[in-house]
């Protein structure tokens, strides 16, 4: 994850809060003194952004040594150490809340995606986000959502055909969507569409549409769109599912469940930081 988006996100994180340096900490320590911090988790929750916190110390000082203590995924419990900082102290206490903001963001994403991905153990439906990201985190976010377990739909509006409500009342009907973007779509492109109706599902079907999105329906719905479809079309669900209606639309038949929750919703985490005693060595 360590990209130079990754960097610039950081840069101008840093911007933000210490733009103008940190009056407190430089006021009270000298360029030589030294500590050692670690960060831990204050509740349950799936680790996520180890290396990107690292990283924003690393970019406020690289002369700040970093150690993760856990691994991107593992699960860790209250009072569990995650990663060891350790370097001048004012550079260390300056980086402290945008490492902290980046990791407890990305750490509740993929606690999240863990909750939705348990649900779902044992079906064959992928749990997928959506592009309800906040601006200028997808890539991060969508890394979040993989490491929780769960998968990733489109990144952006250039990596498949998805056509939605809109496009189809703007060109006038789903046939000709469809019609229009096969023309002009690579040749192994899967066309995905949006169905709201039973009618739009066997024109979809009709159009031969590659994926079939069923839009805000009940499980006796999708049921019954299952069976229209029959087969002809990977069957996405999507809209009005809920964390406690996820099981109920895990039905035979359905593919894949695309729920903007994972991110739009995801809550940050409690971690902290915290400085402790360095170890030093007696003289003899």
């Amino acid at each position: 994850m360590l990209t130079p988006r990754t960097d610039l996100l950081i840069d101008l994180a840093l911007e933000e809060d210490a733009g103008l340096g940190d009056v407190t900490s430089r006021a009270i320590f000298t360029p030589t003194h030294r500590s050692r911090a670690i960060m831990d988790a204050k509740q349950d929750l799936i680790v996520c952004g180890l290396e990107v916190a690292a990283r924003v110390f690393w970019r406020v000082d690289p002369t700040l040594k970093t150690k993760a203590l856990v691994r991107d995924g593992a699960r860790a419990k209250p009072g569990q150490a995650i990663l060891e900082i350790e370097g001048p102290t004012a550079s260390l206490l300056t980086a402290e809340r945008t490492a902290l903001n980046f990791i407890q963001r990305l750490s509740g994403i993929a606690t999240q995606a863990r909750r939705y991905a348990e649900v779902v153990k044992g079906t064959e439906v992928r749990i997928v986000d959506t592009r309800k990201t906040t601006p200028g985190y997808r890539a991060l976010e969508k890394y979040a959502v993989r490491t929780g377990g769960c998968f990733n739909h489109r990144s952006s509006l250039g990596e498949q055909v998805l056509i939605k409500d809109n496009h189809i009342a703007a060109a006038g009907s789903l046939t000709k969507a469809v019609k229009l973007c096969r023309l002009a779509a690579p040749h192994a492109a899967k066309i995905e569409v949006e169905a709201k109706t039973m009618a739009e599902v066997r024109e979809a079907c009709h159009a031969g549409a590659g994926v079939i999105l069923l839009d805000n329906m009940t499980p006796d719905q999708v049921r019954a769109a299952v069976r229209i479809i029959a087969g002809c079309a990977i069957v996405e669900v999507s809209g009005g599912v809920r964390f406690e209606t996820l099981r109920d639309y895990a039905l035979p038949g359905v593919n894949v469940i695309s729920i903007g929750a994972l991110t739009h919703s995801a809550m940050s985490v409690d971690l902290s930081l915290d400085i402790r005693p360095t170890s030093r060595r007696r003289r003899r």
